[in-house]
């Protein structure tokens, strides 16, 4: 179960391997022995990060699990690092969801989302812009529309199964009959004195008469039937109406513009707050402008255009931003809600129109089966013409028993005929029949598949902010954090409570901002099932935690994953698990590493 690494020129290390272990795995050593480098390599092996050695041309990792081996190559073309070979996550998807909540080292998005106090919507969410949603729907909403058509025929087919199962055994009962009835005529007419030709002749004419009398009239249903359905495909034409939305894609544009520009304002904003806010809180302000501080208060120079000005006007002036800032947020849900009812009328008219296209094709396909029917019905006809005719004119040529005896034959092999009609179609209504439970339950599942994409995003806001609650509910369990409580809003906000009020996220320790962060990414990582992607979770970048927090914090961390890799330095007590050494890699610098 372990998965064995090696490393050339990969980040900081130009030559190394180790061995990771299932459960705690601790890569202990000083500032530049590529502990994060480390971390790089794994991250290259996995395919979510590019880590070339500084001034290399080349580099590879070769990494060796129980389900596979990998190899990934880095070389340098054009300025640029281009991966060849095959990683251990290949999907799209996969790999935005193990660098967002597998990889957790200090450029991990959704914690520097949370230390600088961002809105964690885009960062939570984001492998949901990898799965295609839209165009599964359209998939799944074809396979809808196939299984409801083949189920119709199917129910239609075990309707009709009695009426023909019935008319199978009226058939055979029939013919059973006539045998009987041509062996009484062939025991009472005893020699037969007309000439035996004329007699098949006859025999051969009446069955061919049978026979195109039959398809006639089998012609006429079909022409009916068909009929019905080209009138019933027509109806459904003439009263589907397609919404008329006007310049949808252009709005549709607009208002993503819109939103666009919104979020960046509000981005921007929030930047300038939130730094505003922090020099203003811990009285900073001297790291800007010249202070010069009096009894009535405090005079500084604008840091932007230098004009005079005071604290309170500065605190003023962050109030109207924060004003704004809400204002921001307050048209950016509008928007939001613009560009989904855009994208549902979108969606109205696109459906409409695949409608009428599959009803005009329909309708071809109708009309042409109809004017091919119709033709073989005239030909039909002109066959029983013939047939009726030659049977007049054969008749005058056998007596009246070998006349009944040849309608006694030629019924026999019409109903023969019949029969074995009749048995094909039973056989095919059966097999249709027989999937109706199967359709059923197909039917259902695409259904429930449809329902759960749509509802998607929604379930899994619902499924990430709870996962928050509870993982935070957990850690504050086991840490003694300053403040009692952290939880996500609806809009994945932040909102932190202190002594029974909310508090500023800039008010928190470096180590407290760093729990939360680790909270967040794993309600990603369990929203999106993660772990079935990459049992691995690694860690980096955990300096600013004491050594009791880092050990409770790895306990913690392991219960969610098979493997947990992070680094630490020597200073920090014994972890229960493997530790990784170092000290035998080739690091950049040239010199092989050595552990305090």
């Amino acid at each position: 179960m372990t998965w064995n690494i090696e490393i050339e020129r990969i980040a900081g290390i130009l030559d190394g391997s180790a061995t990771v272990e299932p459960g705690v795995n601790v890569v202990r050593g000083s500032n530049w022995q590529g502990k994060s480098s480390f971390i790089e390599s794994v991250k290259t092996a996995l395919g979510t990060s590019t880590e070339l050695t500084e001034g290399a041309d080349s580099g590879a990792v070769h990494l060796e699990t129980p389900t596979g081996v990998y190899d990934v190559t880095l070389t340098r073309e054009n300025g640029t690092v281009v991966r060849h070979g095959e990683p251990y996550l290949s999907d799209e998807y996969d790999v935005i969801r193990a660098e967002l909540f597998a990889c957790l080292d200090e450029r991990n998005e959704v914690r520097r989302a949370v230390r600088t106090g961002e809105n964690l919507e885009d960062v939570l969410l984001r492998p949901l812009d990898f799965q295609n949603i839209d165009s599964q729907i359209e998939t799944l909403q074809r396979e809808r529309e196939q299984i409801e058509t083949e189920l119709t025929q199917a129910r239609e087919a075990k309707k009709r199964l009695p009426s023909v199962q019935e008319k199978v055994t009226r058939l055979e009962n029939e013919i059973e009959d006539l045998r009987a009835k041509r062996e009484t005529i062939d025991s009472e007419a005893g020699s037969d004195d007309s000439p035996e030709s004329v007699r098949r002749q006859l025999s051969q004419a009446r069955t061919e008469q049978n026979q195109a009398k039959n398809r006639v009239e089998r012609l006429e249903q079909s022409i009916e039937r068909t009929e019905q359905r080209l009138s019933e495909r027509q109806d459904a034409l003439d009263a589907l109406e397609i919404p008329e939305y006007n310049d949808v894609a252009d709005k549709l544009s607009e208002a993503r513009e819109s939103l666009s520009q919104v979020e960046r304002d509000a981005e921007v904003l929030q930047s300038v707050y939130s730094a505003t806010e922090m020099v203003l809180s811990e009285d900073r302000l001297d790291l800007l402008t010249e202070v010069e501080r009096d009894i009535d208060g405090d005079t500084v120079a604008c840091w932007t255009c230098g004009s005079e000005t005071t604290r309170a006007d500065l605190a003023d002036q962050l109030d109207a931003l924060g004003n704004e800032l809400t204002a921001l947020r307050a048209q950016k849900e509008t928007y939001r809600d613009t560009v989904e009812e855009l994208e549902t009328q979108r969606e109205e008219i696109s459906q409409a129109r695949r409608r009428k296209a599959d009803l005009e094709e329909d309708i071809a396909e109708l009309e042409a089966t109809l004017a091919d029917r119709k033709q073989s019905l005239d030909a039909a006809r002109n066959r029983l013409e013939q047939a009726q005719s030659d049977v007049e004119q054969l008749s005058d040529h056998v007596d009246a028993a070998v006349a009944e005896l040849s309608d006694v034959e030629s019924e026999i092999k019409y109903r023969e005929a019949e029969l074995e009609d009749t048995a094909d179609e039973l056989a095919q209504l059966e097999t249709r029949a027989a999937r109706v439970d199967t359709l059923e339950t197909d039917l259902e599942t695409v259904r429930d598949d449809l329902a759960e994409l749509r509802n998607r995003k929604d379930r899994i806001k619902r499924e990430t902010r709870e996962a928050f609650d509870t993982a935070m509910k957990d850690i504050l369990s086991r840490f003694g954090t300053g403040f009692e409580t952290a939880r996500l809003t609806a809009d994945f906000d932040i909102v932190v409570a202190r002594d029974g009020q909310e508090a500023s996220l800039d008010a928190l320790s470096e180590g407290e901002l760093e729990l939360i962060g680790f909270v967040a990414a794993l309600a990603g990582r369990q929203s999106f099932d993660v772990g079935d992607a990459v049992p691995l979770l690694l860690v980096d970048g955990l300096g600013g935690l004491d050594d009791d927090n880092l050990h409770t914090l790895t306990e913690y961390l392991q219960q969610g994953t098979e493997y947990l890799v992070f680094t630490a330095y020597p200073e920090y007590t014994a972890f229960d698990g493997r530790e990784i050494d170092p000290t035998q890699w080739t690091v950049a610098n040239e010199k092989e590493a050595s552990a305090d």
